[in-house]
């Protein structure tokens, strides 16, 4: 039976692996700390929300979002992760964590979801696709960290 609840905080130590199988399977280093999600996740300021698949009483995947804002449309959610373990894709496991996501989007009364897929990711662009998802082609993704964010700074 899949089960999809949402994370608490003594899910910390789960979490951080399914993000280290997420970051392995997308070849990204994860420096993230079991702290830091405790922290921004239950703390006084919850910065994101995850829900966790269970399937047959075993962790199947995971779904990581949070709030973000579109001055053309207003509130939506920011879909950071939707990760399915290998051995349970196929199983409607990311189709049910993406409903879900999509259900606290129209009771929060949010204009959609956006997410980034990487390039290469074909099964993941097909997943998206095959639920409706439009890609942005003309949309680029930017950062600025490190020292990038340190020479923003440095010109205060």
């Amino acid at each position: 039976m899949l089960v999809i609840r949402a994370a608490l905080r003594n899910d910390m130590d789960l979490l951080k692996t399914l993000i280290n199988e997420m970051g392995e399977y997308e070849r990204l280093p994860v420096s993230i700390t079991e702290e830091t999600l405790a922290r921004d996740g239950f703390g006084p300021r919850q910065e994101f929300r995850v829900l966790i698949a269970d399937l047959d009483n075993q962790p199947a995947g995971y779904t990581f979002f949070f709030n973000c804002y579109s001055t053309f449309r207003g509130r939506g959610l920011f879909l950071e992760d939707l990760f399915v373990r290998p051995k349970f894709r196929g199983q409607k496991v990311g189709d049910a964590l993406l409903s879900r996501v999509a259900v606290v989007a129209r009771d929060e009364g949010c204009f959609g979801i956006m997410l980034n897929v990487l390039g290469w990711n074909q099964s993941a662009i097909g997943f998206f696709r095959k639920h409706g998802a439009t890609l942005l082609e003309d949309w680029k993704t930017a950062r600025f960290d490190g020292d990038a964010v340190q020479a923003l700074v440095a010109r205060e």
